[in-house]
């Protein structure tokens, strides 16, 4: 299982997180993508039908259809009701529920960054467990950092 920290300092989640979702969808797997608060699943699901002009990301919000047939989905809780394998936490809040997936995005902003350091540090002592850090550069780019 692999967890990608994603330090948000350059690049907002808005715009980071389309791509992460793109790439995902593209490759044939699903995503689910978790937030307790609900006004930011309202934003998110907004954001993933405009974020690009020429395209937009099918999915929809937890418990609104068929959450089974949705490639990507926006949910309160660690529960892929779509089958998905991979799971980003954007809430800036770790889940120990995301080491059942095989990948895990941990997103998460400055004001998050001491609970992300305990996360990391808690799973590096973990079996099966490949953590990776991503920074951005002065110019935006994301660097794996460790």
């Amino acid at each position: 299982m692999q967890v990608d920290f994603y330090h948000l300092t350059a690049t907002p989640l808005d715009r980071a997180l389309p791509q992460i979702a793109a790439k995902v969808v593209e490759s044939g797997a699903r995503l689910l993508i978790v937030t307790a608060r609900d006004e930011q699943r309202a934003d998110l699901d907004r954001l993933l039908w405009t974020y690009r002009p020429d395209s937009f990301l099918p999915h929809a919000q937890a418990g609104t259809g068929d959450d089974s047939v949705q490639p990507v989905l926006l949910a309160p809780a660690v529960t892929p009701t779509n089958q998905a394998r991979h799971v980003a936490l954007v809430d800036g809040q770790w889940r120990d529920e995301a080491l059942a997936f095989d990948r895990a995005f941990h997103f998460f902003e400055d004001e998050h960054i001491a609970a992300a350091r305990e996360a990391w540090r808690a799973l590096g002592g973990r079996d099966g467990v490949e953590r990776r850090y991503w920074k951005q550069s002065d110019t935006g780019r994301w660097e794996q950092a460790a």
